[in-house]
């Protein structure tokens, strides 16, 4: 992220316009859509991904594929997305699943303990309890906290606004916090840049000797409520707040066997 603390949808937007960017520039910009080629666009991808990681080469090829199918569904319903040919579809696929590994519960809490300054324990808190991104925790206004509720508006989602719930005892020395420093009702309660907010998580995971990324406690957030009988409609809809369950899916930590061994045991020992 920037360190200028710019939005999620805004990096989005500028990592869109400089795919489309420099595709004009491998392209003449007088061309007709309908006349560039599947090899044209290998040609473009070739050039601009080579040496990347199949997960970065994917993502290139997405915003193209997108942006003719934009074209396509808006302007010209005639246009074939060069695009989507099997060839390109084939070698530039997303890559292999990440299976993240999950920080346990006990780290969490040591780390959130150890961290003695009120500020960084509840962005901490905030993203490990209430599975908040990053980004939300950095745009929270006291106009945003409704007691547990904390009103998110204009989420990654697209939605207007959407609610994340956090435990009374976090919602009570957040709204301290807010009183005691004055904050009025739309400043940012954490008025950190991106860079500021990760330096502060890496800070913390240090304290226990591991390499702790911001994300990292969201995906707690989600694997402990799981792990801990809550239904998965639950932990995707109002911990993760996502559209389906397939993303929720990817967050969720793999289960060793010694864990699913416990798990039997508990279950049927």
């Amino acid at each position: 992220m920037s360190t200028t603390g710019q939005t999620p949808e805004k990096n989005t937007t500028e990592s869109y316009s400089a795919t489309l960017s420099k595709f004009c520039d491998h392209i003449s910009k007088d061309r007709d859509l309908k006349g560039i080629s599947s090899e044209e666009i290998l040609s473009f991808l070739n050039k601009i991904t080579q040496g990347g990681k199949q997960r970065t080469k994917h993502g290139l090829y997405s915003h193209l594929k997108a942006f003719f199918n934009f074209i396509k569904i808006n302007f010209d319903s005639t246009l074939m997305n060069p695009c989507d040919t099997p060839m390109l579809r084939k070698l530039y696929r997303p890559g292999k699943l990440i299976h993240w590994n999950i920080v346990e519960k006990e780290t969490i809490d040591e780390i959130i303990f150890r961290t003695t300054k009120l500020r960084n324990r509840l962005i901490l808190e905030l993203m490990a309890r209430g599975g908040m991104r990053v980004g939300e925790v950095l745009k929270l206004t006291p106009e945003n906290v409704n007691d547990q509720k904390l009103i998110l508006q204009k989420p990654k989602s697209g939605n207007e606004t959407e609610i994340v719930f956090i435990p009374r005892r976090i919602a009570d020395r957040l709204q301290n916090y807010i009183r005691d420093k004055g904050i009025n009702s739309t400043e940012r309660i954490f008025p950190f840049t991106y860079a500021a907010a990760r330096l502060v998580v890496k800070k913390a995971g240090k304290l226990v000797g591991i390499e702790l990324r911001p994300h990292d406690l969201r995906r707690h957030a989600a694997t402990y409520a799981s792990r801990s009988g809550v239904p998965i409609e639950i932990v995707s809809k109002v911990i993760l707040r996502h559209a389906n369950l397939s993303t929720t899916q990817r967050y969720l930590g793999k289960i060793s066997d010694t864990e699913a061994t416990r798990w039997i045991e508990n279950l049927y020992g």
